[in-house]
């Protein structure tokens, strides 16, 4: 294990922050602990593979390099992380980066079996440690958990669960991204929060006309940067010297923005559980998914003409009615006797039978290979219906791109996905919901013209390599000009000369780029502080937090009425749990229980703001980052100077 740099001698003050992770989130996740909450942050990174121990320290150098340029575009005072370098992320690696005195633990790794096994080790090292774990299995995500605060209870006897400062949380960077993501692309379409059931709706609206009032919905969230004359302002562009977006606005800010966009919480409901989608084997099989109308009406008539035959055999012979369809089945598929020396209307009838039977072949045979091309079709991919017209062209069934299309999938918006790799993790989520797959090289000509790039809503570009979204973006762009385009990209500065030459190029067009790490990254560092973070919704390069936090301990909330707690520009509440505290779900993040869909939520959205707060409520907030900070009271870390070393 290579510690770079020292800031301090010894072991790592306690109290601190640590990141496990190689990945941009893990670099993010770590400058904004530094930078927002001003935390003392070590920063566990394995070691470039193949390096010798030579090679681990440059490593680490351009790494901390990284990070000391971002923190000091924000503030030149600010404590540098402090990293290590670990082969194996197991129980000493965790150790010697002070795993016992720190305050929070964040293991971010891509690999959900290493952190998992991180996790069980730091449990055991420090039952106290709050733990935020990436992971992409959800399911997976609760069991574990459940475990680890478990564990960390019965590691503390005598201690009450709501006194003991620990807490699990399970997060999915992917999750996190995955409704900004879909709503970028599609117009109209709300920034969206869900968790617990509950579904938080922030929609943008366009700067109103001159002598219009702006509709401020349930409560206005941000004025944004855009104007009636600059319908698209600062978006998807850091460039200083422009007025960026205005979050957690009071109501004189509102009220004097004349010309500006404005993003408004609109609509907040439960949502019910998704319901599988539909397979071709199992119980309810509808028969019209196998067989076609022509074949059904085939069968349908030979079974009213044996129907038929039995009965004229019943009558015409007095046999008894079982006996006789048992000989019109028998005369059906020529097993019977012929009958000679019997009557006429007998020998006619096992004539007709007959005829009947030849009839049957075809049809039989027809509605087997009918049904077997239809089990064929459901497991193949389905193509691009013609004529599809307003939809979304997705780039990429990653992680990433999975979860967007399952976003996409539940707004009810048509989807043509484009993947490269036939074994993408989202390539059997997308035959399973039957949503028309292009396979190819997006960069190759053709592979869009076959999505429908010409009659497509938007393009959603998020494969994991900037330069394939962005020619994939640039060709799209020749092919239409008008297209609205989302990119995922990782660099800002890459993302803002991006924006910028599309913007000049294609002035009436939409263009946004959005970063999983930048949308995500919040989320995290919001967990290691202590709180249930429900979400995160981006405003143009900001992020707007949604938080449950109980009222006591907070000077700021606890005997203030909700106007009072009111911070403009740090947080606004906006909504309180009526609930009494021994019913109430411990975490308003977690998915319901299969037993809890029917549970009454117990959440009051519209608050009278007369309403005084009392220690034991429990009220959900929208915060930025730094109001987050000042109401989880952290104070400013500063760097030692020389003279305290």
């Amino acid at each position: 294990m290579v510690l770079f740099p020292q800031p301090t001698r010894g072991v790592p003050r306690p109290g601190h922050m640590i990141v496990c992770g190689d990945d941009a989130l893990a670099e993010r996740l770590a400058g904004e602990l530094a930078t927002v909450y001003r935390e003392r942050v070590t920063l566990v990174v394995p070691p470039a593979p193949g390096a010798g121990p030579a090679g681990r320290a440059p490593q680490a150098a351009t790494l901390l390099g990284r990070l000391q340029a971002a923190m000091s575009r924000t503030d030149a005072d600010l404590a540098a992380p402090r990293v290590v370098e670990a082969p194996v992320l197991d129980e000493a690696a965790l150790a010697g980066a002070g795993t016992r005195e720190a305050a929070a633990l964040a293991l971010v790794h891509d690999d959900d079996a290493t952190n998992i096994h991180a996790a069980l080790a730091a449990r055991r090292l420090n039952p106290r440690l709050r733990l935020v774990i990436r992971l992409y299995n959800r399911r997976l995500g609760q069991h574990l958990e459940e475990l680890l605060d478990q564990a960390a209870a019965l590691a503390v006897p005598g201690l009450d669960p709501e006194a003991l400062d620990t807490s699990t949380t399970i997060l999915s960077d992917a999750d996190t991204a995955a409704p900004a993501l879909a709503a970028t692309a599609v117009a109209g379409t709300s920034k969206v929060v869900q968790a617990d059931g509950l579904l938080l709706r922030a929609v943008e609206r366009t700067p109103p006309r001159p002598g219009e009032a702006a509709d401020p919905g349930l409560c206005t969230l941000a004025l944004l940067s855009s104007t009636t004359s600059d319908p698209a302002g600062a978006e998807g562009s850091d460039a200083s010297g422009r007025e960026g977006p205005t979050l957690l606005p009071d109501h004189d800010t509102v009220t004097a923005a004349t010309g500006r966009g404005t993003v408004v919480l609109e609509t907040i409901t439960h949502t019910g559980r998704t319901p599988p989608p539909g397979r071709l084997a199992g119980r309810g099989l509808p028969l019209g998914r196998l067989f076609s109308r022509r074949v059904r009406w085939s069968l349908a008539g030979l079974v009213t003409c044996v129907l038929g035959l039995a009965v004229a055999t019943w009558l015409t012979t007095d046999d008894h009615p079982l006996h006789a369809a048992y000989l019109t089945l028998l005369d059906l598929f020529a097993i019977g006797d012929p009958a000679l020396g019997e009557p006429t209307a007998r020998q006619v009838l096992q004539l007709l039978s007959g005829l009947a039977g030849l009839l049957l072949m075809p049809v039989l045979l027809a509605a087997v290979l009918e049904a077997l091309g239809t089990f064929r079709t459901a497991s193949a991919l389905r193509r691009p219906p013609r004529g599809l017209s307003g939809h979304v062209v997705l780039l990429g069934l990653g992680k990433i791109g999975t979860r967007v299309l399952s976003r996409l999938k539940e707004l009810g918006i048509p989807v043509v996905c484009v993947e490269e790799d036939p074994e993408a993790r989202g390539i059997p989520l997308a035959r399973r919901l039957r949503v028309p797959t292009v396979l190819g090289d997006v960069t190759q000509e053709g592979v869009l013209e076959a999505a429908g790039i010409h009659r497509a809503h938007a393009l959603l570009a998020l494969t994991s390599n900037d330069t394939t979204n962005l020619e994939a973006a640039l060709y799209a762009r020749s092919l239409r000009p008008d297209l609205r385009v989302a990119l995922r990209l990782y660099d800002d500065d890459f993302a803002t000369a991006v924006y910028r030459t599309l913007r000049a190029a294609h002035p009436r067009a939409l263009t946004r780029s959005r970063s999983v790490s930048t949308l995500a990254a919040p989320a995290f560092a919001g967990a290691m502080m202590g709180r249930q973070i429900l979400g995160a919704i981006p405003v143009e390069r900001r992020v707007l937090l949604f938080a449950a936090l109980k009222v006591a301990g907070h000077p700021q909330l606890e005997g203030r009425t909700i106007a009072e707690s009111f911070r403009p520009g740090g947080w606004r509440v906006i909504a309180l749990d009526t609930a009494e505290p021994d019913q109430r779900l411990p975490d308003l993040a977690a998915t319901p229980a299969h037993d809890d869909t029917d549970r009454p939520a117990g959440l009051v959205w519209d608050l009278h703001p007369g309403y005084v707060l009392r220690p034991q409520d429990r009220v959900v907030l929208a915060a930025t980052r730094q109001g987050l900070a000042e109401l989880l009271g952290r104070r400013p870390q500063l760097r030692a100077r020389p003279t305290d070393a």
